[in-house]
């Protein structure tokens, strides 16, 4: 037995128990992502630009360098307080157990598992409210003013006066308020001093239609809502009206009531009047309402009225009990994935982890027989491992990057596990057995040198272990990449991606070494039984190199070109919302309308660029249908909303019911293309420094253009299947960096070693050889993953459907790669020539 065989027993065992412990019960200690539980997420970011144009509103004539100073002020804790008043409006909402995590620029994650329609809706409008409540004088002039508006048919942009009495919106309307200058000419809308602003109180009619009361508000508040105690809703016993009563503190108390006091009839800043004065209640620079001041109020009691219903007066009550914002916040994200659709991923995933699994399995046991049985044994122990590995993963780069649905305040609690998650675990499945089919390629290599059993065991360990350590650290290199650069469920595959490395790492090179010291008797001198379907070859790739390398980049230049066209024709065609912006609107279905007609339907409705997909049944007799614009809104509606309401009225029989909704704005597209941009240009410029320290530079340039051309070339198919490029094929597309240079790593080490035992052979020739010495782990290693991908491919849906289909073409691109084009690329640096440095290495 080896020396210190049975603390590596005691530690194996003591990972094992703590691996388990994590996760049992699973129904309790397994966090779902919302892509599998079900529910909505919100990146919201502190809107400056409203900030600013909100004070500038407020006060048109208050210099610019005042309002910068007020901004830094308010920006300094912005975000801590922001997050405080989000989760204390969120926790009102009755939501099992939110999220609501700070993020970079000024950003913060909300996620609500489980919302139903109604919690989202209102999550979403008080996320948005900044609830900051004004008490603002009107006036004096104000009835002589507006009057004289509407009799003239004055009106201000986007509205429309009628019936000399109010205002109506015109069509005009949203294109109006897309302008930045908008809110200041609205504000300063046939101004008749500079200290009151022009505002609008919006009334709902008895026939439905909504309207609005222009009036004149000064731009000084006379108090605001510091000093609210609480806010509750009431209703008007006579007329049935809800409105919101709001209780100050003491201070607030003795504040309103001298207010009152002030500017009732004859107070002492009235004198002159018979008729008290206006007050405005503005909130977040909206106009509620403005009752006339009839007398003193002592109590400390105010109410908001409006034309409100029970639930937008409970909303408006939760959010002034959750205080104000600092600053105005604005939406840059959305995703709702009903929990239907979670239950088939987790279905569909758990399917194609077991038969992924099994097909691996079965393939070692036949291949390599007694050494099979002994990786499938690794195999079934990285599973057992993995979340001893996510957690020991997601808290090394929790250091770094704070993120909640990866990191958490309990050290030992599971990362939040995500279907991309899944789609990690089955590919660790598949690359979990490379450094066994490595070690057990060079076993068979030193039970042909004529040595016993034991000695070719421990020497087929020894000289695989280099190579298994280079491609993993690669490997490892893209997943700290795709966690730094990703977001959300990226990040999820990220953790389980390099905790499935980290394991596979462990149990291949420990955990089976130690199996075979207990069970390898020391007399044995019988080699263990291997097929070997790919003999000894004598092949010559070089020669071949340059049709290679002129074939690859003809299919480069020939894909690239066509997506190159699609994208200038249409980038929504080829662009997911990642990158784009826009909508993507989910729908289950019982009976397929036609596209074309619902297409008619929702061109009738305001959607005109609007993508439709039918999905097919993914699981079951679930069908899915994707709708897809670049709109958010459409006439002040979240575009969710109208095209539900244009297809189920159009096509009442198809049964659609709404299954999942992402939202993202223009400027979280225009963050992921860059991150995407940077974490290649990282993965690349990484993995070249690290390859240059572990051999030299020319091998590292011959590595590095065979990754570029592995990318562009799974790029360049992909989308010629009519794929569309998202975060999800990114994150592939780094997968494929980190693990396609392990083959070429592997016939590097070959190079080197061939290297040191062979001064003479020329270099060429050395190199063919390597390539040929190495050809049948390469191909090995490759199917193992391709069996796991495989069946990803065919039983995952959505998204992870064009990751597997990304990584398949990826594999072989890999394969093609590093015998035509690394070592190709690495001979024609050096001219031919034997590299003088590697040989010390």
């Amino acid at each position: 037995m080896e020396k210190n065989a049975l603390w590596k027993w005691v530690i194996l065992a003591a990972i094992t128990v703590f691996s388990v412990v994590t996760v049992s019960p699973p129904s309790e200690k397994i966090r779902l992502g919302l892509d599998l539980a079900g529910g909505t997420s919100f990146t919201v970011q502190i809107d400056q630009e409203q900030l600013r144009r909100d004070l500038q509103a407020a006060d048109p004539s208050r210099p610019a360098d005042a309002i910068e100073s007020e901004i830094a002020t308010i920006m300094r804790d912005a975000d801590a307080r922001t997050v405080e008043v989000l989760r204390n409006r969120v926790d009102a909402l009755g939501v099992n157990e939110p999220v609501i995590a700070p993020g970079k620029d000024h950003r913060i994650l909300i996620q609500l598992p489980g919302a139903d329609e109604k919690q989202r809706a209102a999550a979403e409008q008080s996320i948005k409210s900044a609830a900051f409540l004004q008490f603002r004088l009107v006036h004096r002039d104000n009835a002589r003013l507006v009057a004289n508006l509407l009799a003239g048919g004055k009106a201000p942009e986007g509205y429309r006066a009628v019936e000399g009495r109010y205002y109506e919106r015109t069509g005009d309307y949203e294109a109006a308020i897309r302008d930045p200058g908008y809110a200041r000419r609205l504000a300063t809308f046939e101004q008749p001093d500079p200290s009151y602003v022009f505002m609008l109180q919006e009334e709902r009619l008895q026939d439905g239609r909504r309207v609005y009361s222009p009036c004149y508000v000064r731009t000084r508040s006379e108090m605001t809502g510091e000093s609210l105690k609480r806010a509750e809703i009431e209703r008007d016993p006579m007329s049935g009206a809800v409105h919101v009563s709001l209780t100050f503190k003491p201070k607030g108390a003795n504040e309103f009531a001298k207010i009152t006091s002030y500017y009732a009839p004859r107070g002492l800043r009235n004198k002159d009047s018979d008729t008290g004065r206006q007050l405005a209640i503005v909130l977040d620079n909206t106009l509620y309402s403005a009752p006339v001041i009839n007398e003193p109020i002592p109590s400390g009691r105010a109410s908001i009225s409006g034309s409100f219903s029970m639930e937008e007066a409970a909303l408006l009550r939760n959010i002034l009990n959750a205080g104000s914002l600092p600053a105005p916040v604005k939406v840059l994200e959305k995703r709702m994935v009903d929990a239907s659709l979670g239950k088939d991923a987790i279905q569909s995933g758990i399917r194609a982890s077991i038969i992924g699994l099994a097909l691996v399995a079965i393939f070692m046991l036949i291949y390599y027989s007694y050494c099979g049985l002994i990786a499938n044994l690794a195999l079934l122990a990285n599973m057992i491992l993995l979340p001893a590995g996510m957690i020991l993963v997601a808290g090394v780069l929790g250091l770094f990057i704070r993120d909640a649905g990866v990191s958490s305040r309990n050290i030992i609690t599971l990362p939040v596990l995500t279907m991309p998650g899944i789609a990690g675990i089955i590919l660790t499945i598949g690359m979990a057995v490379d450094a066994n089919v490595l070690i057990f390629e060079r076993i068979r290599e030193e039970f042909q040198a004529g040595k016993s059993a034991r000695a070719a065991v421990f020497a087929g360990y020894d000289r695989a272990f280099l190579a298994i350590f280079d491609s993993n650290i690669t490997t490892l290199l893209t997943g700290a990449i795709l966690f730094t650069f990703g977001s959300g469920p990226i990040r999820g595959f990220a953790v389980t991606l390099c905790a499935g490395i980290i394991i596979s790492m462990y149990t291949a090179l420990v955990l089976t070494r130690m199996v075979f010291a207990a069970t390898v008797p020391e007399k044995r001198v019988k080699p263990y039984r291997m097929l070997q379907f790919v003999a000894k070859t004598k092949i010559d790739f070089l020669a071949r190199r340059q049709v290679a390398i002129t074939f690859s980049i003809a299919v480069i230049v020939l894909t690239l070109g066509i997506f190159t066209a699609r994208l200038l024709a249409n980038p929504r065609r080829v662009l997911s919302i990642d990158f784009t912006g826009g909508s993507v609107i989910s729908y289950n279905y019982t009976q397929a309308p036609g596209i074309e007609a619902m297409r008619d339907a929702l061109t009738a409705a305001g959607i005109t660029d609007a993508i439709i997909q039918n999905q097919g049944a993914i699981e079951g007799e679930l069908t899915v249908l994707q709708v897809k614009t670049g709109r958010e809104q459409v006439d002040g509606r979240p575009v969710a909303e109208a095209a539900t309401d244009a297809l189920t009225g159009a096509f009442p029989e198809a049964g659609l019911t709404l299954a999942g909704e992402e939202v993202i704005g223009s400027q979280i597209g225009e963050d992921l293309k860059r991150d995407a941009f940077w974490s290649i240009i990282v993965a690349l410029v990484g993995m070249l420094i690290y390859i240059t320290v572990r051999f030299e530079f020319g091998f590292a340039l011959g590595a590095i253009v065979a990754l570029a051309h592995d990318v562009l070339i799974t790029f360049g198919i992909f989308t010629l299947l009519d794929r569309q490029v998202s975060l999800t094929a990114v994150a592939c597309l780094l997968t494929i960096l980190g693990y396609s240079v392990n083959d070429t790593i592997v016939i590097f080490d070959r190079i080197r070693e061939d290297m040191k035992r062979d001064q003479k052979t020329p270099f060429r020739d050395l190199c063919n050889l390597s390539i040929n010495q190495t050809l049948s782990r390469t191909l090995l290693t490759s199917f193992t993953t391709l069996l796991a991908t495989g069946s990803l491919f065919l039983f995952g849906g959505g998204a992870i459907n064009d990751f597997a289909l990304c990584m398949i073409i990826g594999l072989v691109a890999g394969v093609y790669s590093t015998v035509f084009i690394a070592t190709p690329v690495m001979l024609a640096w050096y001219k031919n020539r034997r590299p003088g440095l590697v040989a010390a290495k």
